[in-house]
C-alpha cells in the first residue's frame, strides 16, 4: 500500500491539554456534566447522604438527591485532535470548599453551573473565580419543570459582567454540554490574551 507523503510523514500530534473546572452549588449537576462528556469512565468521589449531615447540608430543592460529592468528579474529553480537557468536577457544600484552591492550581477556567431555582447557590463560586482571576462561564442547568429566563436575566441577578458569558444548556446532554466547554476555552483564551502584558518599542 503506498502513503503520500502528507500520510507518511507528517508526524504525530502532540495533543495540548487543559484542565477546566466545574463549580456550582450543592445538587446542581456537576457529575452529571462530568459524566455526560467524558469519554472515560467518570471518576466520582460520591457518598451517601446521612442524618448525622442534615444540620450542615441544605437539601432543600433537591430532597431526591441522596448522594454528594465529597472531593471531586474527574473526566476527559478529546475536542479536537490537537486539544484534549480534564474536567475537575469540585463538591459543592460549604463544608468541603477548602479543596477548591487545590483543584484550581493550573486551570485555564470554569464552568459555573447555575440552577435558576436556587440561583444563590452559585454566588460563592461565582466571587471565588472572580477574586483569583480565573475566567469562568456560567452554564444555566435547564431542570424539567424549572421557569426558563434569557441569559441577560441570570447575568443581571449574578451581577455579572458583561464579558462574562451565560450559556443555557442540560447538563445530561453531551452536544449542550460539549458547546458550553468550548464557549469556557475560547473565553478563558480571549481573556488570557486580554490580560498578557504588551511590550512596547
Amino acid at each position: 500500500m503506498m502513503f503520500g507523503r502528507s500520510e507518511r510523514g507528517k508526524p504525530p500530534v502532540e495533543p495540548v491539554t487543559l484542565k477546566i473546572l466545574v463549580a456550582g452549588g450543592f445538587g446542581v449537576g456537576k457529575t452529571t456534566l462530568v459524566g455526560a462528556v467524558s469519554e472515560i469512565r467518570p471518576l466520582r468521589t460520591e457518598e451517601l447522604l446521612t442524618e448525622a449531615g442534615r444540620p450542615v447540608d441544605d437539601t432543600s430543592g433537591v430532597e431526591g438527591k441522596h448522594t454528594t460529592t465529597v472531593a471531586m468528579d474527574f473526566g476527559r474529553i478529546t475536542l479536537r485532535e490537537d486539544l484534549v480537557l480534564y474536567l475537575f468536577g469540585t463538591p459543592g457544600q460549604e463544608r468541603f470548599w477548602f479543596m477548591w484552591d487545590e483543584l484550581s492550581e493550573g486551570a485555564l477556567g470554569a464552568v459555573v453551573l447555575a440552577d435558576t431555582r436556587r440561583l444563590e447557590d452559585c454566588f460563592a463560586a461565582v466571587d471565588y473565580f472572580e477574586r483569583r482571576s480565573i475566567p469562568f462561564l456560567v452554564g444555566v442547568n435547564c431542570f424539567e419543570g424549572a421557569a426558563r429566563y434569557p441569559a441577560d436575566a441570570v447575568r443581571r441577578a449574578l451581577d455579572l459582567d458583561d464579558d462574562v458569558p451565560v450559556l443555557l444548556c442540560d447538563a445530561r446532554d453531551r452536544e449542550s454540554v460539549k458547546e458550553v466547554l468550548v464557549g469556557v476555552v475560547r473565553h478563558a483564551m480571549e481573556y488570557t490574551a486580554e490580560a498578557r502584558p504588551t511590550v512596547s518599542t
